[in-house]
């Protein structure tokens, strides 16, 4: 599963079910149904106020009302109707929020996809979601021609102009056409269309999002969430008996730099929070170190979400102790657990507070926090921890009956609350497996609670890998290993890596007759799957260790890596 942050908890008290806004924001979004009601909200109270800067290009919530309303008649027009999805291929753009609010004012479901990935999965992914619309960024539409004869169900083409000069990274590779057969012109189709709301109504149960997760089976899956589990992870009315923590209270002004990838829900979850609390987020079409030093300290950047590789790539930076880091309130963090002298270094250098944040796609992000007050510059038990459940969430951990284990004692950490998933889609068989008939979902991280309610991650009860805050599952890369004829047997394993946390390690068995090298192997993925999930090293044995029933014992293979380490992830 994804362990990914959720949408900034910053936000402004919404509606869910049954409930209305908070009296403060009650002239935003009275009985709030959908983020689309916060988003209308905004425009007509705070409209000249900033929702998303890309360069030079400044949206302002009236604009992106407007714009969006345009976008959900354009749709409309092209007999897109609701619970339909629609996809998006591209590198963060503010359009893909004007996408995914006109999409939503319809009912039809964003489904942004992994653009890092191989084409063979981008186009399983495309099939798989049923897209009759594919939204492309720049540089990917020769991937989409590619592809051509592999999508039959996409009809419609629409290009997104190139990323803007001064915020796109210096890579030194000339980006491709946009150009696809048939392709609109994001802009130009988009004016043809009235500004009018279409005035659907959009409820609490309605599909609002739709992201691709690794799969253990080697497929990934589509977790699909709802207005509601989005709306829920932020504070309710319902919320006013419990302490909201201060890092949760929406500030005027917030000034957040959305830098994660959009295809993650680190990255539609951080824009989605900034329309909700009616902030503007300075939009990075993909993380650069250097461009987000610049952005810090140009745009008084106050809030902030990376993953721990990020965060020490920014330290690594050579001008990172130039930069002014004063206007920097939180710096929130997740995807795997962060070294505790890298904590500390960022702590000093920043000087700002931190927030640890634990979740997934399926639970629409943050569920667990670690609060700045247990960041202790001399290091403590509990910033071993990600923390304490939020508001309104529920943590217990199962042993393999389902039966709830009492503090201390490691098993699989299992949640429930309105912010889960409602299922995976058109996958059944894995909804049932992953959430139980009274709500709790199995999140396949094994951990404790202690005695004062903070969680532990321990290991992982599935064999899942996390790279750079990327999850690979070893069976997507086993498939793809296999299918070489020099592979007789594959076991793929995560060990520790200084930069990435986790690196993928091939264990490899090779076929009588054949000769293979470390690179013949790499090279054989590369052409198969996304750069992220291939092997970095490759072990060549004799035989995978097996149990008698056939089951490769993976622990055997990476006990050896982990040895002397208090948890067996990084």
């Amino acid at each position: 599963m994804e362990n990914t942050p959720s949408p900034p908890a910053h936000a402004p008290a919404q509606a869910s079910a049954g409930q209305t806004a908070s009296p403060e924001h009650a002239d935003q979004a009275p009985d709030a149904q959908s983020f689309c009601d916060i988003v209308r909200g905004h425009a007509r109270t705070n409209g000249a106020e900033l929702a998303f800067t890309f360069g030079d290009d400044e949206t302002t919530f009236a604009a992106l009302d407007k714009a969006s309303n345009q976008v959900a008649n354009g749709l409309a027009a092209m007999g897109i109707g609701k619970g339909e999805r629609v996809a998006f291929l591209g590198k963060n753009h503010p359009y893909y929020f004007e996408a995914l609010l006109g999409a939503a004012k319809i009912g039809a479901v964003m489904t942004p996809v992994n653009w890092r990935l191989a084409p063979p999965e981008i186009a399983y992914i495309l099939d798989n979601c049923e897209a009759r619309v594919v939204f492309v960024g720049d540089g990917f539409g020769e991937i989409l021609a590619q592809l051509r004869g592999e999508l039959g169900r996409i009809e419609h083409v629409i290009a997104i102009a190139p990323n803007a000069p001064d915020t796109a990274p210096d890579t030194g590779h000339q980006t491709s056409q946009t150009d696809h057969a048939g392709a609109h012109d994001y802009a130009q189709w988009r004016g043809q269309f009235p500004d009018t709301d279409p005035a659907i109504a959009i409820g609490l149960d309605d599909d609002a999002l739709q992201l691709y997760t690794s799969g253990t089976t080697g497929r990934p899956k589509g977790a699909v969430m709802t207005h509601g589990s989005i709306l829920s992870s932020r504070h309710t009315a319902d919320d006013a008996a419990q302490e909201v923590r201060t890092w949760q209270e929406p500030v005027p002004g917030d000034v957040t730099l959305l830098a994660m990838p959009c295809f993650h829900i680190s990255g539609t979850g951080t824009g989605i929070g900034t329309m909700v609390a009616g902030t503007n987020a300075i939009v990075l079409p993909e993380y650069d170190p250097a461009r987000a030093l610049d952005l810090i300290e140009n745009y008084n950047i106050s809030k902030i979400f990376l993953v721990p590789a990020a965060i020490q790539i920014l330290l690594n930076h050579p001008r990172i102790a130039e930069v002014d880091f004063s206007r920097l309130q939180y710096v929130t963090y997740g995807a795997s657990p962060i070294p505790l002298e890298l904590m500390k270094e960022a702590m000093d250098v920043l000087g700002c507070g931190f927030v640890q944040m634990y979740g997934m796609t399926e639970t629409s992000g943050t569920i667990v926090a670690l609060d700045p007050e247990d960041h202790v510059p001399e290091g403590s038990p509990r910033m071993r921890s990600v923390g304490k459940p939020l508001q309104g969430v529920e943590i217990k951990i199962i042993d393999e009956t389902g039966a709830t284990l009492g503090p201390d004692t490691v098993g699989e950490i299992a949640t429930r609350s309105s912010k889960n998933m409602s299922r995976y889609w058109n996958n059944p068989e894995a909804t049932a497996q992953t959430i139980d008939a009274d709500g709790w979902l199995r999140t396949g991280d094994a951990g404790y609670l202690d005695r004062d309610g903070y969680l532990y991650i321990h290991d992982r009860v599935k064999d899942m890998i996390i790279s750079g805050g990327e999850n690979v599952y070893p069976a997507e890369v086993e498939n793809a290993l296999y299918a070489h004829p020099g592979v007789a047997d594959v076991a793929v394993i995560g060990v520790p890596d200084e930069k990435w946390g986790e690196a993928v390690k091939a264990c490899v068995v090779v076929k009588a007759g054949h000769t293979l090298s470390e690179a013949d192997v790499i090279a054989h993925a590369r052409g198969h799957i996304a750069g992220y999930k291939c092997p970095k090293s490759v072990d060549f044995i004799a035989a995978l260790p097996r149990n008698p029933s056939g089951k490769i014992l993976r622990r055997e293979l990476r006990a050896p890596y982990w040895e002397g380490r208090e948890r067996a992830v990084n």
